[in-house]
């Protein structure tokens, strides 16, 4: 008995807790799966139980439709699509609400494959720019459904610690399809824009059902409180790793690449660098980016990932281009930096676009890959300076600059700590800070702006300057613990067109300070909200993009709640 009393050996004792944690682990994953057979079951007896005296419904081709496909064709957006294809799914009444996803989602991938098809061959019929950006958003489409499957497939993970992921994904996948389609707007030819809505119409709405599936499974995870996000050691290794090698005194000493425009680095210009990035490799390559101004319109590919790109200062290494919308490149088009490729992160870099306000669109910043952060960046244009596109970012301590609908996409976004300056726009314009581009409910995409500054860049006391305005009809903004200055319109916001916004609408603030932060005039929308702290914190950098999973390993200070 005494020797249960002794000194323990450290070693020995650090292999207990890792048993001790491995056999909790596998306990609550053992939970979650039953917990959620149960419910699920629990549903389709529901469902079974609630049509017992009704007619048997029937799929298109005259098969009784199972009750696992009612339960979960009832949660989406467009039933009928949903009964025509998951109801016709193979052996459809033995499966279950999991594998039914599964199936949604595989044959989404095959409708988007039809659509690229046929963008592809009028692209190479008509050489045009707008069918070759749909062609390239299509692809990415893909990516993210293929990466939904593969991991939903994943029989070592379970669903439940995947639904933030799973999201991100389909979302993602919706907000591409949407891109392509505004970007055939773009062209102000009717033809071409009816031409992508009728070959996008089928696979958007499956993409919508898919994400609605996911969505209803997460919920019934979240009301038992099963799911957390269990790394395996080894991605945990990896974030030491990284740890370790961000927190050198200097990133510019360990630097793989250095790119310098005087010639003293390997490479004059940051393209040409980027051309040494390993596939998808999951270590990273640290680019050093001397300073200058480097007049160039850089793309990092989504092959490229984990790829970290520091600079001498967000003045100093500046990426200088001015493609535009004005000039007849489409605004997903036109950054002059833009980032595909995961993991990817800037620190002490400049971003700017000089068309100037007269050329409209013109994109200095598009970030649209997942996990990706700017530390002490700056992003300088007019209208659409920041495009935050899609899945999950990072801003901290960055400055942004600009006027018309400067920060805007839907992806679901964090700026803390940073400065935000509008700044004159043409005669006759507003400014708005943002617009957030959610078209679905079941997105899980935002813009949250944390701990900001919100200060005009010159007088602007002659100008109207507003917090946003709602582009599409789920439209998720907060602004929170935020410095208003006084040029802030009493009204906060401003409608996209007439003189309100979609009920739809999720506009949030809560505690902001500063003669702009009064919210007695504001305007008297339902989607409107003065946020209580329970609210509030959904909109943090821990639930809103998961960031305390992936933050650590950037070395970068970051709040994870208010």
């Amino acid at each position: 008995m005494s020797s249960s009393y002794g000194k323990v050996d450290e070693r020995e004792h650090v292999m207990l807790e890792a048993r001790r944690k491995s056999r909790k682990r596998i306990a609550i994953i053992a939970v979650s799966l039953v917990v959620l057979a149960g419910i699920v079951i629990g549903a389709v007896f529901g469902t079974m139980a609630h049509k017992k005296s009704t007619k048997v419904e029937t799929n298109v081709n005259g098969d009784s439709i199972s009750v696992s496909v009612k339960a979960v064709c009832d949660v989406t957006l467009h039933k009928d699509k949903c009964f025509e294809t998951v109801g016709s799914a193979p052996n459809a009444s033995s499966l279950n609400p999991e594998q039914l996803f599964r199936y949604a989602v595989k044959i989404t991938i095959a409708e988007v494959t039809k659509a690229l098809n046929a963008f592809s061959s009028s692209s190479r019929r008509d050489n045009t720019t707008t069918m070759n950006a749909c062609v390239e958003l299509l692809d990415l489409t893909i990516d993210s459904l293929n990466d939904t499957l593969t991991s939903s497939s994943n029989g070592d993970v379970t669903m439940p610690e995947l639904i933030d992921d799973l999201r991100t994904w389909l979302s993602s996948a919706e907000t591409y399809q949407e891109t392509c389609v505004e970007t055939l707007g773009e062209t102000n030819d009717p033809e071409l824009k009816t031409f992508g809505e009728s070959q996008l119409k089928n696979a958007t709405e499956m993409t919508s059902n898919a994400l609605a599936i996911i969505t209803w499974l997460g919920k019934i995870a979240d009301s038992f409180k099963l799911r957390r996000r269990l790394l395996s050691a080894d991605v945990a290794v990896d974030f030491h790793v990284g740890r370790r090698l961000l927190q050198s005194t200097d990133l510019r000493k360990v630097a793989d690449i250095v790119v310098a425009k005087d010639g003293s680095g390997k490479y004059r210009t940051i393209s040409r660098a980027l051309e040494d990035v390993p596939e998808k490799s999951e270590k990273r390559t640290i680019i050093y980016v001397k300073k200058g101004v480097y007049f160039e319109n850089v793309k990092v590919e989504k092959k490229m990932w984990n790829v970290v790109v520091v600079g001498d200062g967000g003045s100093k290494s500046i990426v200088s281009g001015r493609l535009n919308n004005v000039d007849g490149t489409p605004t997903f088009q036109s950054a002059t930096f833009a980032v595909f490729g995961k993991g990817f992160m800037a620190r002490d870099m400049g971003f700017i676009n000089t068309a100037g306000p007269s050329k409209h669109q013109a994109v200095a910043l598009m970030a649209s890959a997942d996990l990706v952060a700017f530390y002490r960046c700056t992003m300088n244009a007019y209208q659409d300076t920041l495009y935050v596109h899609a899945q999950r970012q990072f801003y901290r301590e960055c400055t942004i600059i600009g006027t018309v609908d400067f920060i805007f996409g839907n992806s679901a976004s964090v700026l803390q700590n940073c400065k935000i300056l509008p700044r004159r726009p043409m005669k006759g314009q507003k400014n708005t800070i943002t617009a957030q581009g959610r078209t679905d409910p079941n997105q899980n995409t935002g813009i949250s702006i944390h701990r900001c500054n919100i200060s005009p860049l010159g007088d602007l006391t002659d100008v109207q300057t507003f917090l946003g305005r709602p582009w599409k009809n789920f439209s998720t903004t907060v602004i929170m613990e935020t410095f208003l200055h006084g040029f802030v319109d009493r009204k906060g916001w401003l409608p996209w067109t007439g003189d309100s916004a979609p009920e739809t609408i999720f506009y949030g603030e809560y505690k902001n300070t500063g003669a702009g932060a009064s919210t007695r005039n504001r305007v008297k929308w339902k989607g409107l909200r003065f946020l209580s702290t329970k609210e509030a914190n959904r909109f943090t950098v821990k639930p809103f993009i998961d960031g305390e999973r992936w933050l650590p390993a950037r070395n970068m200070p970051f709040r994870s709640g208010l």
